[in-house]
């Protein structure tokens, strides 16, 4: 029995694989980011808000969605938003799509100060490093996008630490295609304050 591997799909886990690792090394001017090894949201610094956002696929049915659910540092439930569309997209272009969404979100919100969270570390250092791999498109329109606001600072956490808009991608999979935003109530799977 013959196993035949994409050549597309080996690239994009090498490249997230060695961005996994550069993440590792400490960077003087990066601001700490402390990380529990239980279940919990990580609060932005003070005077941010946090978009948290993450990526869900549905194969059999080709649908994608790019998820999204706003913070304060207090924890309480400012919005949430997610994108569902049909398409055949690799993953780690639905998580950069899911990073646009953010900053979608951001914008409904008419925020200035924000972070947005995601939990694959290609498309951060993709974002943060403008690379042009083969969703280079995305990551140009958010690049030129967060300077529609006075700070965006775009960092990797790890599933644990996102698990509101895990949820809440995972919950969309069956919705109707295009944009939904919770404005007042949060969306199931989503508290309205998240405790410790």
């Amino acid at each position: 029995m013959k196993i035949f591997i994409k050549a597309r799909s080996t690239h994009n886990f090498v490249t997230s694989f060695v961005a996994d690792l550069q993440l590792v090394q400490p960077k003087v001017k990066d601001r700490p980011v402390v990380q529990s090894s239980n279940t919990c949201w990580i609060p932005p610094p003070a005077g941010l808000m946090k978009m948290n956002v993450d990526a869900a696929l549905a194969k059999n049915s080709g649908i994608v969605i790019a998820a999204a659910v706003a913070r304060d540092s207090a924890r309480r439930f400012l919005r949430a938003s997610a994108m569902v569309m049909e398409g055949s997209l690799e993953p780690e272009t639905v998580e950069a799509i899911s990073c646009k969404e953010g900053l979608a979100l951001a914008s409904d919100l008419l925020l200035q100060d924000f972070r947005v969270a995601c939990d694959n570390a290609g498309v951060i250092a993709s974002i943060r490093e403008g690379s042009m791999g083969s969703y280079r498109h995305i990551v140009q329109e958010i690049r030129v996008r967060s300077n529609d606001f006075r700070f965006v600072e775009f960092i990797h956490e790890g599933r644990r630490s996102n698990v509101d808009a895990h949820n809440l991608a995972r919950s969309c999979i069956y919705a109707d295609l295009g944009r939904h935003v919770w404005f007042v109530s949060p969306p199931d799977g989503v508290s309205t304050f998240y405790e410790e």
